[in-house]
């Protein structure tokens, strides 16, 4: 994170109920993995989008879908890859990322 003294999100959410699994989502995943160079963030942002609609994890998909538009994606590149899964993932969770994509992008207009 940028400023040291600042709480990353998972710290503000669980830091004080769980601070291993916040040490390993800061330290690991967003320092180390999502720092490295074979894949541009771009494209692990769409990677993890996609993942979490298959997987049906809606409520992480707020702050993903945030951190694609961060890192390159278009809103109608995301619309799209919500479309294309419905065919992939299932169309209900297909259903269900549109809906939580169109809270996400009102909320930038």
């Amino acid at each position: 994170m940028s400023n040291p003294n600042e709480l990353t999100p998972a710290q503000k959410m669980i830091g004080d109920f769980s601070p291993k699994l916040v040490q390993l989502n800061d330290d690991v995943l967003f320092a180390d993995v999502w720092e490295r160079s074979e894949l541009s963030p771009r494209d692990r942002s769409l990677i993890t989008v996609a993942s979490l609609i298959t997987g049906g994890n809606f409520q992480q998909l707020v702050f993903h879908l945030n951190k694609a538009k961060e890192n390159g994606l278009t809103e109608e590149e995301l619309i799209e890859s919500i479309t294309h899964l419905a065919f992939y993932a299932s169309w209900p969770k297909a259903m269900s990322a549109i809906m939580v994509a169109k809270e996400v992008f009102a909320k930038d207009k």
